[in-house]
């Protein structure tokens, strides 16, 4: 019987901070963290800055700036897959996957098959779009006429866009692709121009290794339900068991993780809310006792810590939440409060203020610090679940 690896909390909070390269031991460039990584996922939403600029900065830190994104995407060593990046080679391990659609690696679901036959009842458009991507390619959605004889129905926001539904499931079939942007509109091309010429990986084998770098890149995670994030069906969850103090149910781990690991070099982070750390908000609950939402969808006077606010790493927790929202028109990052989950040391506090002045000067932009107290700090909050309370600034000010 294989054995289960019995672990703290604090062992599994650093196993998933290595992983994540948020040790105070920095990854060496660009793609070396995509790499470990797996993917990063894209957001339209540049409170403070762009979620994918934002999670690398995190790593990188002021060795990073958006230009190296731009010019990896431009050379294709980055590709843009549904919304995510990805390094080019991966790519070979979801081209079996868009040759099988709908079907994938958990088998048609009931509205695939709604999406294959609008796809079918729209061949003529289908092929007009390849057509007109093959001659002057790459285009805009906007370029491409609307050719469908049937609309895609739908009682969400899709409803009657129908070339940007016909390119979305194009590409998921392997067809079309993401060449770059304009602005933030796609660009679009033919796959076959887009992608490298790599050998397919079959599409059982790609799902069990998609599997275990998804391990290798979060370090532990819930083998199965609504919290992991493997995808190779009913095939054997990569890495070795493991439970974790405190917490119900059985986890996976990464084996690489577990042994002849040095003392843990910890260091204060600030997190894009699509951070890999924090995205599955129950295993950042169970894991690290961190609770969070991204509010921006919420009523202003239902937010408890801001529009956008980030989460806050410091050694191995996740201590609290930063209101920061970036006035490029007024040039500044402004901070509102840093909400605190735990009550910051001076030392903490310290640390977690050098990492936002930090972002300030990646983001150049001045420092401007909202509802400024005699000393100069700001106004910080301990929070805890359900209501939020000010904190004497001179205990515990950032």
């Amino acid at each position: 019987m294989a054995k289960v690896h019995q672990l703290s909390r604090p062992d599994a909070r650093r196993i998933a901070i290595r992983a994540q390269l948020l040790t105070a031991d920095r990854p060496a460039g660009l793609l070396e963290t995509l790499r470990q990584l797996m993917t990063v996922q894209l957001d339209p939403v540049s409170a403070v800055a762009p979620a994918a600029d934002l999670v690398l900065w995190t790593r990188l830190g002021s060795a990073y700036g958006p230009g190296d994104l731009k010019a990896a995407l431009a050379d294709r060593r980055i590709i843009e897959l549904s919304a995510f990046l990805h390094p080019a080679e991966d790519v070979a391990l979801y081209r079996a996957e868009m040759a099988a659609w709908p079907r994938g690696l958990g088998g048609p679901a009931p509205r695939h098959g709604r999406q294959r036959d609008w796809v079918a009842a729209n061949e003529r458009a289908r092929r007009d779009i390849l057509a007109r991507l093959r001659d002057s390619g790459p285009l805009t959605s906007r370029d491409l006429p609307d050719t469908c004889d049937i609309p895609w129905e739908s009682t969400g926001w899709t409803n009657n866009k129908n070339v940007i539904r016909l390119l979305g499931f194009m590409a998921a079939r392997g067809e079309v692709a993401i060449a770059g942007r304009q602005g933030r509109d796609r660009l679009w091309d033919l796959a076959e121009r887009v992608y490298p010429d790599d050998p397919v990986v079959p599409l059982e084998e790609a799902g069990r290794e998609r599997d275990r770098r998804l391990l290798r890149s979060l370090g532990i995670s819930r083998a199965s339900g609504q919290e992991s994030m493997f995808t190779s069906g009913g095939g054997a969850a990569p890495g070795e068991a493991a439970t974790v103090e405190g917490v119900r149910g059985t986890w996976r781990v990464d084996p690489a993780l577990l042994a002849g690991q040095p003392s843990f070099p910890g260091r204060a982070a600030l997190l894009s809310p699509f951070d890999r750390l924090v995205y599955l908000r129950t295993r950042a609950l169970e894991l690290f006792g961190f609770e969070y939402q991204l509010e921006m969808y919420k009523p202003a006077a239902k937010r408890r810590w801001g529009y956008y606010a980030l989460p806050i790493l410091y050694g191995d927790q996740l201590v609290g939440k930063l209101d920061a929202t970036a006035d490029r028109s007024n040039g500044v990052l402004l901070v509102s409060a840093v909400h605190q989950d735990v009550e910051f040391t001076p030392e903490m506090s310290r640390a977690v203020d050098a990492e936002i002045t930090s972002l300030a000067g990646w983001l150049n932009l001045d420092l401007r610090r909202a509802a400024a107290l005699p000393s100069g700090a700001w106004r910080t909050f301990t929070t805890s679940p359900g209501r939020m309370r000010a904190a004497s600034p001179s205990a515990h000010s950032c």
